[in-house]
């Protein structure tokens, strides 16, 4: 690929890794990991595989960026429509269609699932990386929980980062159905946060603490 007049080196060097980790994402979500090799990477993004050596030490490094990058595009989805504005319901609804779109959507579901088995056979210190990614998933929805009880002023059943982890395996667990059987809805886990999140239940956890 010809080099941009204009650009500075770093400017370049920004371009490149922007080009690489856009292509490599296109790749991954749609061929998987271990079908995506770097060579087809580096053709596809019009480089050298040493342009994509020069950015990422390995292929492990440029997946775990591709997912980051969704991931964070994703909790930011979340943040979006359960801390937005509204009432309690419209931001359950915006959840929902968030929830219905997105969990168990092929590319990443399958991405997600393959790389966690990849690393935790390969590398204890990958697996490691993989499963931080999963803890900040927990962090953000623990916040966003804590935060829509404070408004509704209501005692969650669990802690918070208890209940987060719970929905966490509830929708990773429905993704991957989901993933398999496009006919499943996604309303269960919204349906789910609702029960926690009812006047009712807060009554009996109240009740039974006194």
């Amino acid at each position: 690929m010809a080099r941009e007049s204009g650009l500075s080196r770093a400017a370049r060097q920004a371009r490149t890794r922007g080009l690489l980790v856009a292509t490599a994402r296109r790749l991954f979500l749609r061929d998987g990991y271990h079908a995506t090799t770097l060579d087809r990477v580096a053709e596809a993004a019009g480089f050298s595989k040493g342009a994509v050596y020069s950015n990422f030490a390995t292929k492990d490094d440029l997946c775990q960026t591709v997912i980051d990058q969704v991931r964070a595009e994703q909790v930011g989805a979340v943040i979006e429509a359960i801390g937005g504005e509204g009432s309690a319901e419209d931001r359950l609804a915006v959840f929902d269609a968030w929830a219905e779109r997105t969990i168990g959507d092929p590319g990443w579901t399958l991405l997600e699932a393959e790389f966690a088995i990849h690393a935790t056979r390969r590398d204890p210190d990958l697996r490691d990386r993989v499963a931080e990614g999963g803890r900040h998933w927990v962090q953000a929805l623990a916040a966003l929980l804590e935060e829509e009880a404070g408004r509704r002023s209501l005692v969650l059943p669990l802690r918070p980062d208890e209940l987060a982890e719970a929905l966490l395996s509830l929708g990773i667990g429905l993704g991957l159905r989901r993933a398999v059987d496009p006919t499943l809805s996604s309303h269960a886990l919204t349906d789910v946060i609702r029960l926690f999140l009812s006047p009712e239940l807060n009554a009996r956890v109240e009740n039974a603490r006194e």
